[in-house]
């Protein structure tokens, strides 16, 4: 089997004929250089499938699909709910998380959120790039920015990993079902007003997970990294 993975939004079924977008074909036919015939493999959230390029027309890649690899996976529903940080930390972030097994992302605004735009054609490209190479299959969610109000009224009922570097708890003790939410703060922190409005939620969870103040996509990657740890064991 061909170690290249692609992302294939559309159906994807036994001995179906189709053509791959002008970016997907440009990196086979000229970055990867493969040729008619050559194999590679096509994935989403139902499976992945072994595929073959049938024709090259116009620098556009055809193929038709051979048989299935595998079947849709039960991942983890994990949420990682975060403020916007600088382009170059976020781009690391969203990447390590997307590899990680976060499921969908959500951009928050607080008081102290100084980047509140993303970009987020460059960042759902970060997420497919990441996922084909991670080996997953489902590709997680970008989500709309919002408001830390409306994020909490949305899911008041949620189970929340909040990162909190002033609660005494250090451990993860996960109540009820999925989705898992993991929340983390802004450069700066929450105010004390926004972290009092957080501990009121019925379903969080405070957590430090270290004693020292971690930037911002260090504590996202290490939060995650806890708690899938935690429900593989």
């Amino acid at each position: 089997m061909s170690n290249i993975r692609l992302f294939f939004p559309e159906s994807l079924s036994i001995n179906l004929t189709d053509k791959l977008n002008k970016s997907q074909s440009h990196y086979l036919a000229k970055v990867m250089r493969i040729n008619i015939g050559k194999k590679f493999s096509l994935f989403n959230q139902n499976g992945e499938w072994e595929a073959k390029i049938t024709n090259i027309t116009k620098g556009i890649v055809e193929f038709s699909t051979i048989k299935k690899l595998r079947s849709k996976d039960n991942e983890k529903e994990i949420w990682l709910a975060f403020a916007p940080i600088k382009f170059n930390y976020l781009n690391l972030m969203i990447q390590k998380a997307t590899e990680l097994g976060v499921s969908k992302f959500i951009p928050i605004l607080t008081e102290r959120t100084i980047v509140r735009k993303i970009n987020e054609k460059r960042l759902n490209k970060i997420i497919i790039e990441a996922s084909e190479q991670s080996n997953r299959l489902k590709v997680p969610k970008l989500d709309e920015i919002i408001k830390l109000d409306n994020f909490l009224k949305f899911n008041h009922e949620t189970n929340i990993i909040f990162g909190d570097l002033n609660t005494d708890n250090k451990k993860i003790i996960v109540k009820g079902t999925e989705p898992l939410c993991i929340l983390i703060g802004p450069e700066g922190d929450f105010t004390l007003k926004e972290r009092e409005k957080i501990l009121k939620l019925k379903n969080i969870i405070p957590l430090k997970i270290n004693e020292n103040i971690l930037r911002a996509e260090t504590a996202a990657i290490s939060m995650i990294s806890i708690l899938t740890f935690k429900l593989l064991s």
